[in-house]
C-alpha cells in the first residue's frame, strides 16, 4: 500500500494518462497546423503555447518514463579511507530499472580520502560539507583527486554521484578470553538527531559463544537527567561508545534478513553493561571490547537518469507555452457591412484592457482605406 509509484494501479493511472494526453494533443497539433498554413483562424499565439504546454508535458512524460525504465539508483555507506568500486554488489542499496542493462554501469573506482564537516558552533547547523575522493576509471589506472559537495556531484556521462549523509563509525577491536581478535573494523552508526547521536550493533559470531553489542554513540558526550546519554555537538569533541553486551545465537545463519543497524535480542542474554572513549579497553567475562578511534562515514547516492534532458527541455518549454498562452492577447473582431455603413465589433477573450483602443485604431485604418 506505501509502494504507491511502484503498485500496478499507479502504473495504469500513468499509462492511461499518458495515452489520453497523446490522443488528445496530436489532433489538436495536426489540425492547428493546417489552419495556421492556410490562415483560416485568429489567435495563433494563445493557441501556439497552449500546445506548446502539452506538448512539453509529453515530453516530461518520456523524460520520467525513460529514466524509471532505463535507469538505476544505489546507495553506498563508505568509511573514510575505504574504497568502492561501481558494481552491482558495492551497494548497500541498489534499484535499477526494468530495461536496465548491467553493462551500462560506468566503470569508476572512487577511494574516500577525507571528509570534512564545518557546523555553527552556536545553532549547531551544518555549514558546508566537502569530501575529497580519489577516482579513476579502473583499479589499475591513476586516480585523480576530485572535490564533492552536497550540490556539486561527481559526474560519468549520464550517471551522477551525490553526497547524501554521513556520520560517525566507530573502529573497534574485540577479543575473546584468550585475547584473540574476532572482530576488528570500523562499524557504520545510524544518526538520529542533528548533534549525530548514532545508534548501531556490533555483532562478532565468530566469538565463542557468540556476542553482540547493542551500541549508543555520541560525537561529543553530555550527561544529562532526563535523557541519559547525548550529544552536545556533532563533531567529535568528546566522543563515546556506551553499549549492552549480549550473548547467545545472533541469528545470522537463520536466512531471515537482519538491519546491520541493530540487534534482535528477544533470544539473548544480557551480560554486561559499559562505555569506552577511543583508546580505552573494557573487559567482560567472556572478552574484551576496545574503542581504537572514530572514522567519519559517507552515504554516496548514484543516480542514472538518461531521460533528464528531455525532462528538462519539456519543463522549460511548458513554462514559456504556459506565459505564451496566459499573457497573450486575444481578441475576437467582427466587420460587416449594412448599406453604405461598416459595423466594427471587438470581443477581448482574456479581459485585458485597451479593446477600445484598438478597436479605434482599426476604424481609422480602415476609414483610410479606398
Amino acid at each position: 500500500l506505501f509502494d504507491v509509484y511502484g503498485s500496478p494501479w499507479f502504473s495504469a493511472i500513468y499509462i492511461l494518462l499518458f495515452i489520453s494526453l497523446i490522443g488528445c494533443v496530436l489532433p489538436r497539433a495536426w489540425h492547428y497546423a493546417k489552419a495556421v498554413s492556410k490562415w483560416r483562424e485568429a489567435g495563433f499565439l494563445h493557441e501556439s503555447g497552449n500546445l506548446l504546454f502539452h506538448l512539453s508535458l509529453i515530453m516530461i512524460l518520456v523524460g520520467i518514463a525513460s529514466s524509471s525504465l532505463f535507469g538505476m539508483r544505489g546507495e553506498a555507506i563508505i568509511n573514510v579511507g575505504e574504497r568502492f568500486i561501481n558494481t552491482p554488489t558495492s551497494y548497500d542499496n541498489f534499484n535499477p530499472g526494468r530495461l536496465f542493462n548491467l553493462k551500462n554501469l560506468p566503470p569508476f573506482v572512487i577511494t574516500v580520502a577525507n571528509f570534512d564537516a564545518k557546523y555553527d558552533p552556536n545553532t549547531k547547523a551544518p555549514e558546508d560539507y566537502t569530501l575529497t575522493v580519489q577516482t579513476s576509471a579502473s583499479v589499475d589506472q591513476r586516480p585523480s583527486e576530485r572535490i564533492v559537495k552536497v550540490n556539486a556531484p561527481l559526474t560519468y556521462g549520464d550517471t551522477r554521484i551525490y553526497l547524501q549523509a554521513n556520520g560517525y563509525s566507530p573502529l573497534v577491536t574485540v577479543r575473546d578470553k584468550s585475547g584473540a581478535i574476532k572482530f576488528e573494523g570500523p562499524v557504520p552508526f545510524l544518526p538520529q538527531d542533528g548533534n549525530l547521536r548514532s545508534i548501531g550493533a556490533i555483532k562478532v559470531p565468530d566469538a565463542v559463544p557468540a556476542v553482540g553489542f547493542v551500541g549508543n554513540f555520541v560525537p561529543t558526550y553530555q550527561r544529562t537527567s532526563t535523557q541519559g546519554a547525548v550529544s552536545a555537538f556533532p563533531e567529535l569533541l568528546d566522543p563515546k561508545l556506551l553499549f549492552s553486551i549480549w550473548q547467545g545465537d545472533l541469528g545470522l545463519d537463520s536466512g531471515i534478513p537482519q538491519s546491520v543497524y541493530r540487534l534482535d535480542t528477544e533470544k539473548l542474554q544480557q551480560i554486561a553493561l559499559g562505555s569506552v572513549k577511543p583508546g580505552e579497553t573494557f573487559t567482560y567475562s567472556e572478552g574484551s571490547i576496545t574503542l581504537e578511534t572514530v572514522v567519519p562515514w559517507v552515504n554516496l547516492q548514484v543516480v542514472r537518469d538518461p531521460g533528464k534532458t528531455y525532462a528538462l527541455w519539456g519543463g522549460i518549454v511548458a513554462v514559456l507555452g504556459l506565459l505564451s498562452s496566459l499573457y497573450g492577447r486575444r481578441r475576437r473582431i467582427w466587420i460587416r457591412q449594412v448599406g453604405d455603413n461598416v459595423e466594427v465589433a471587438g470581443l477581448a477573450k482574456n479581459g485585458v484592457s485597451g479593446l477600445e483602443d484598438e478597436i479605434n485604431s482599426m476604424v481609422s485604418a480602415l476609414k483610410g482605406v479606398k
